[in-house]
């Protein structure tokens, strides 16, 4: 069963984020994915970021959340009456020179520009934290 709690981590470095090409569909997104039963959401933000890029990098709660309601064709993956999700968005800042060593989940990634990164991300919920959050940690909108 898939969970209802998630992370977003924003990993930037100087003026550029971090994008992640997911392999099974192609669909462009930070580092993210569901919190595990009995962990913290800062718990699975570092997780996640070690997971999906190799990076040990301290994570910064942004204290932002989101929800969305899980479309009808995918709602058999969820347990019962399960069918909202909370996402916690995380920032993380990677190092000078350092790059991702990507995990099975991923195929490609790319630094981007706010701007390149508001156009490339596939998830309306994930576009609006980046534009909530960038001010926040730095960037011009």
């Amino acid at each position: 069963m898939r969970k209802n709690r998630e992370v977003a981590v924003f990993v930037y470095r100087g003026d550029q984020f971090l994008l992640t090409r997911r392999a099974h569909d192609g669909k462009w997104n930070v580092v993210a994915g569901q919190v595990e039963d009995g962990e913290s959401f800062a718990a699975a933000a570092a997780r996640e970021l070690a997971e999906e890029a190799q990076l040990d990098s301290p994570v910064v709660d942004l204290d932002f959340e989101q929800s969305y309601n899980v479309d009808e064709e995918f709602r058999a993956l969820y347990a019962p009456g399960a069918y909202t999700v909370t996402i916690a968005a995380f920032a993380a800042e990677a190092p000078p020179g350092w790059e991702p060593v990507l995990n099975h989940e991923h195929d490609d990634y790319r630094w981007c520009s706010l701007g390149n990164a508001l156009g490339l991300l596939y998830w309306p919920e994930m576009k609006e934290a980046l534009r909530v959050l960038a001010p926040r940690i730095g960037f011009a909108r």
